[in-house]
């Protein structure tokens, strides 16, 4: 068993009380199973378990979400050989990457923009929440991960996407939309894992300079985003760390703008899913656990 960096062991102690501290590092020294998102735009939640039945993998469904199957006893190399992985019908998704587009509603005529959409989880997950009927956009600046977004939109069959290998920070500001999703570019603290010396190895780049530059990176794309949304209008801003700098910070930056408010998602998030303190009352922050990675939720509506 591992014990976490000096560095990031200060970090949190700097944000949270003795008992959330002792939640994450418990959380961080845990491998996290396998989960699943079937897609209903290919399949069915009953044919995806028959088939895992079939071939003989164990899954628990989640309460709050038909479509999520946790796996047992299974790594994802195992499951991209089934038949049921090559054709899309379902996608390789944790928990709480899960989060965001439900906690969005996409509905069916709605104008969506992803702003941060490759490899295409939360893109494709929108396409099937709204049954292939809103109109997405996903923003994409880095080619060969627009190349991967495009063959997952394809092989998941969303077929009402268009794609933008473009920074989001520069869309054309004549682009209006009904919903944003930003889960934006973070550093990455929730999902950390140290369960052995392989996986701390992973985490070798995390440091103050990639937080701080996500830091800046995330108060630019969501400025951009309020532009881009029309008043009325739902942005739900979404990151995989669990550090303040990165979230509860920047929803304060556009708040502080006074063209938009904060709405509560306190009722809107699972009770099943365990949650850290946060400093904006109606964000929330999963909680990195055996089963759930760290992952902050903001929601926000331009008036």
């Amino acid at each position: 068993m591992q014990s976490l960096p000096v560095f990031l062991s200060d970090l949190l102690k700097e944000q949270y009380d003795a008992d959330s501290l002792a939640r994450i590092q418990e959380g961080f020294l845990c491998r996290r199973p396998v989960t699943l998102r079937v897609n209903l735009l290919k399949s069915h939640p009953d044919r995806v378990k028959s088939a895992l039945e079939k071939a003989g993998i164990g899954f628990q469904t989640v309460p709050y979400y038909s479509e999520a199957l946790i796996l047992k006893d299974v790594r994802e190399p195992e499951i991209q050989k089934l038949p049921l992985y090559a054709a899309g019908e379902i996608y390789l998704q944790s928990l709480s990457s899960m989060i965001p587009p439900l906690l969005l509603s996409p509905a069916k005529n709605e104008c969506i923009l992803d702003m941060a959409a490759a490899p295409g989880g939360k893109t494709t997950q929108m396409a099937a929440l709204s049954e292939n009927r809103a109109q997405i956009t996903a923003c994409e600046k880095n080619r060969i991960r627009c190349d991967r977004l495009r063959y997952n939109l394809e092989k998941q069959g969303a077929s009402r996407v268009m794609v933008l290998m473009q920074d989001a920070r520069k869309l054309d500001p004549y682009f209006s939309f009904d919903k944003i999703l930003l889960d934006a570019p973070c550093s990455g603290s929730g999902t950390l894992c140290y369960a052995t010396p392989q996986d701390a190895r992973l985490h070798a780049g995390f440091g103050q300079e990639l937080i701080d530059r996500s830091a800046r990176t995330q108060a630019e794309l969501l400025d951009k985003a309020l532009s881009l949304l029309k008043p009325g209008g739902i942005l739900l801003y979404s990151t995989c760390s669990i550090l303040k700098s990165e979230n509860e910070q920047i929803v304060k930056k556009a708040l502080a703008k006074k063209n938009v408010r904060l709405l509560s998602l306190t009722d809107e998030m699972p009770g099943e899913i365990p949650l850290l303190p946060t400093q904006l009352e109606g964000t929330c922050c999963i909680c990195p656990t055996a089963l759930y990675e760290g992952f902050f939720v903001a929601k926000l509506e331009k008036l």
